[in-house]
């Protein structure tokens, strides 16, 4: 299907048409957390039949993604720590991570994706996620008083925090990219409540949620501290759990394949 002419059939549809076609393409829940399973992703599934009958495409909802979430970004740089501050930041934050969810679904609406969609959607949340904790640095130099840091060694958090997040952030998508694909029709495994829970922790969403405590100053910084700590500490795990999966001999034999 030609942009313009799937531009027409969103038009012509209703937003519960839209949500009713989406049902049925949507990817497995598996591997996400509960806050991912429950929140991001039936708010990105509104947003996305919106955006189908509104006629956008995949690519500009990622850039109305990029908006909102370096908009909340230029806020946390610039603006005074407080309660308010932080009521933005999160709110420009959590709608920019429900719109990253938006823009697959979306693509898997009109009945998939492009090579320049993916690579756009991962340039953006890589850049998302470097500016946000550079942001954080910024804002605790500016306002070392504000949150308490009566030395510059809680300057290094923030770098701690960054180095994990890409770390994981690259290791998982370049293990989606080299694992073997499902053979078509094969079931999907169960999701997993218990792996749903504790993947709450690293949950960009969750995450999100701590720029409520902006104006809390030392709250802030511990609660901050808190999710670095468990980015920290989920990272060896992620990457033995990776490093497995593409040792296994399907996975070894999909590599010499594309080789």
């Amino acid at each position: 299907m030609t942009e313009v002419s799937d531009r027409a059939a969103g038009a012509g549809m209703s937003l519960g048409e839209a949500l009713g076609r989406l049902r049925g393409a949507q990817k497995r829940a598996g591997g996400v957390s509960l806050y991912s399973r429950f929140v991001n992703r039936p708010t990105g599934r509104l947003l996305a039949a919106g955006s189908y009958v509104a006629g956008l495409t995949p690519n500009q909802v990622t850039l109305i993604s990029a908006g909102f979430s370096f908009g909340g970004v230029a806020v946390l740089a610039f603006a005074e720590p407080s309660w308010g501050t932080g009521l933005v930041v999160w709110l420009a934050l959590a709608v920019g991570f429900a719109f990253d969810s938006a823009d697959g679904q979306l693509a898997r609406l009109r009945g998939g994706g492009s090579p320049a969609g993916e690579w756009l959607d991962h340039v953006v949340d890589c850049a998302k996620i470097t500016a946000l904790h550079t942001a954080v640095l910024l804002t605790l130099y500016r306002h070392s008083g504000h949150f308490g840091a009566g030395s510059d060694a809680w300057l290094a958090l923030p770098l701690g925090f960054l180095f994990a997040a890409i770390v994981t952030f690259f290791g998982g998508l370049l293990t989606e990219q080299l694992k073997p694909k499902p053979a078509p029709g094969s079931a999907p495994a169960p999701p997993s409540t218990l792996r749903a829970v504790a993947l709450l922790p690293v949950d960009h969403g969750v995450f999100c949620l701590v720029f409520l405590l902006l104006g809390g100053g030392e709250l802030f910084l511990w609660g901050y501290a808190l999710l670095g700590a468990a980015a920290v500490l989920y990272l060896p795990l992620f990457l033995a759990k990776w490093f497995r999966e593409l040792s296994r001999p399907a996975a070894a034999a999909a590599g010499r394949t594309g080789m």
